[in-house]
């Protein structure tokens, strides 16, 4: 049974990792993040990265991640962001930003 639920847990997790990617991709496309002239200024790429760290943080406190979960959840949402096809750098700075977030003691 305990089994079942750390499954659970898992897909939940990856789901919730992939969505928040999404709502990012919707926001500022892959495809921007490639074309250095097309970027979006500095202060809306940190509004659109602070909307997805707050959500980060609500699934967090909602589902009383451990140090576990939180590292899944960074490694999936890294994950979907390189999937969807960011760069490099914006993947790093985005992941970075939602587990400092989801990390800080409260």
């Amino acid at each position: 049974m305990l089994s079942f639920l750390r499954l659970g847990r898992k897909s939940e997790i990856k789901d919730f990792a992939v969505d928040l990617a999404d709502q990012i991709a919707k926001r500022y496309p892959p495809a921007l993040d490639s074309q250095p002239g097309k970027r979006p200024s500095v202060n809306r790429l940190t509004r659109i990265t602070e909307e997805a760290c707050v959500k980060a943080v609500e699934f967090h406190d909602h589902h009383k991640l451990g140090w576990l979960s939180r590292a899944r959840l960074g490694n999936d949402f890294r994950w979907a962001l390189k999937e969807l096809g960011y760069t490099k750098e914006f993947v790093d700075f985005a992941t970075e930003a939602v587990i400092v977030h989801i990390s800080r003691k409260r």
